[in-house]
C-alpha cells in the first residue's frame, strides 16, 4: 500500500497554475500577467508550492526565473494535470456530445488558408456547439503541442510518424506545375516530374514538410538545395517569387483550387499522370481523451473532400 501524503503537501490547482506559467514566460512578472495576479502574490503562491513539496523549484535571478530540474518535472506534470482537470469540465459540460466545447486545432501553413475556408461552414453546421480555436504553426511543433497538451488535434501533411501520435488521412492532395507563361515546360502535354529542372526550383523554408515531399518528387535529398534554392515562407510568396520570373514550383492542388494563383502572372499545368504530392490528414496524441473526437473530425472532413 502506498503511503499517504497529508493534505497539507499537496499543492493547490493555482499553485500549478502559476508554475506552468513561470516555465512558459520564464519570469514571475510575465507568469503573473499570464495567470491575472500580481507579482508578489505569483511569488508567494511558488514560495508556498516550495515549503509543501520540500524541494527548490525555481532559480530566481535578475534577468529572469528559471526551474530547477525538480521544477521541470513538477511543471511537466502540473501540465498533465491541469489538462485532465480541464477535460473533465469539458466532458461534463458536453454531457458525452462528441464536438462540442472547445476543440484547440493545429493546422499547418500550407493548408491553413486552403482547407480551413472549405471545412469550418461544414464542421459549423454539423456540430453548432463546436468552438474551434485554430493555430497555424510547423508540423514539429504542432505536434510537440499535441503531446504537451495544449493541442487537441492538427491537420498536417501525411505520411507522418512520430511516438505517441496517431493519423487519419482524410483527402490526397495532387502536386501541379507553376512556371512562367514562357516558361518551355508550359505548353507541354507530357508533363512529368524528371522534367523539371532542379536549379529552376524554387522551395519553401527548412522546416516545412512541403519542401521535403517537393524535393522527393523531383528525386532531390532532403539535405540537398536546388541551385536556385531561394526560401519562401508561404504559397503565396512562392506564386508570386514564379510570377517575377525567378524560377519554377510545385503548388499543392488544394492550394490552387482555393485560389492560390488569382491575378498571378503564371501558368499552372498538371502532370501527364496525376502527381500525389501529399496526403492530409488529422493527428492527435494516442489515447488523449479527445482522440474519439479527432477520429470524428477526421471522418467529418474526409467525407467533405
Amino acid at each position: 500500500m502506498s503511503e499517504r501524503i497529508p493534505a497539507s503537501s499537496l499543492p493547490t490547482f493555482r499553485q500549478l497554475q502559476f508554475l506552468v506559467a513561470l516555465r512558459a514566460e520564464g519570469s514571475f512578472v510575465g507568469a503573473a500577467d499570464a495567470v491575472g495576479v500580481t507579482q508578489p502574490t505569483l511569488s508567494a503562491g511558488i514560495k508556498e508550492l516550495e515549503a509543501a513539496l520540500g524541494v527548490v523549484l525555481v532559480e530566481r535571478g535578475r534577468v529572469g526565473a528559471h526551474l530547477t530540474p525538480a521544477g521541470e518535472i513538477a511543471a511537466e506534470r502540473a501540465a498533465r494535470t491541469l489538462e485532465d482537470v480541464h477535460e473533465i469540465v469539458r466532458a461534463v459540460r458536453a454531457g458525452g456530445e462528441p464536438l462540442t466545447g472547445v476543440l484547440r486545432l493545429g493546422a499547418i501553413p500550407t493548408i491553413a488558408p486552403f482547407l480551413l475556408p472549405r471545412a469550418l461552414p461544414l464542421l459549423k453546421k454539423k456540430f453548432p456547439k463546436l468552438q474551434l480555436h485554430l493555430r497555424e504553426d510547423l508540423t514539429q511543433r504542432l505536434i510537440e503541442a499535441l503531446r504537451a497538451r495544449t493541442l487537441d488535434a492538427a491537420l498536417i501533411a501525411l505520411p507522418f510518424e512520430a511516438p505517441g501520435i496517431e493519423t487519419a488521412p482524410i483527402v490526397d492532395d495532387e502536386f501541379l506545375f507553376l512556371c512562367p507563361p514562357e516558361h518551355p515546360l508550359a505548353k507541354r502535354n507530357d508533363l512529368a516530374p524528371e522534367q523539371i529542372d532542379p536549379s529552376e526550383l524554387l522551395l519553401l523554408d527548412d522546416g516545412h514538410c512541403l519542401r521535403d515531399h517537393a524535393l522527393s518528387l523531383c528525386h532531390l535529398s532532403p539535405g540537398k538545395r536546388p541551385a536556385a534554392d531561394v526560401g519562401a515562407t508561404s504559397l503565396h510568396t512562392l506564386v508570386q517569387m514564379v510570377g517575377g520570373g525567378l524560377g519554377v514550383t510545385l503548388l499543392p492542388k488544394l492550394a490552387a483550387e482555393a485560389g492560390a494563383v488569382a491575378g498571378a502572372n503564371v501558368a499552372l499545368r498538371s502532370f501527364a499522370a496525376p502527381v500525389v504530392g501529399r496526403s492530409l490528414g488529422v493527428a492527435w496524441r494516442e489515447g488523449g481523451p479527445r482522440e474519439p473526437e479527432a477520429r470524428l473530425l477526421a471522418e467529418t472532413l474526409k467525407a467533405l473532400f
